[in-house]
């Protein structure tokens, strides 16, 4: 339990991320930033939809673009940053 909570918090150390998104990175088996670099998001959206079985809002995506392009540059940026990016990568895999 002590070890999911520096969990959490290390991970909504990161840009956009609250404590809902924090458990589901946990959920996942995520327990630093660090652990997102060169994470896919869509392969991140589909698995949690896969492991809460339910269809997540798009905006989860945008918020894990944003979570992994932290992680990688430490850049911090709004997630509705990458909304356009996403609506442009779901376009293509229509």
């Amino acid at each position: 339990m002590a070890d999911d909570r520096a969990a959490l918090k290390a991970l909504q150390s990161m840009p956009n991320i609250g404590p809902a998104m924090a458990r589901d990175l946990v959920s996942m088996g995520f327990r630093t930033p660090e652990e997102l670099r060169g994470q896919e998001p869509m392969e991140l959206y589909r698995r949690l939809e896969q492991i809460t079985g339910s269809r997540q809002d798009p905006c989860v995506l945008d918020t894990f673009m944003s979570a992994v392009h932290y992680a990688e540059t430490g850049e911090r940026r709004p997630w509705w940053s990458f909304t356009a990016e996403r609506k442009e990568i779901l376009k293509r895999q229509a």
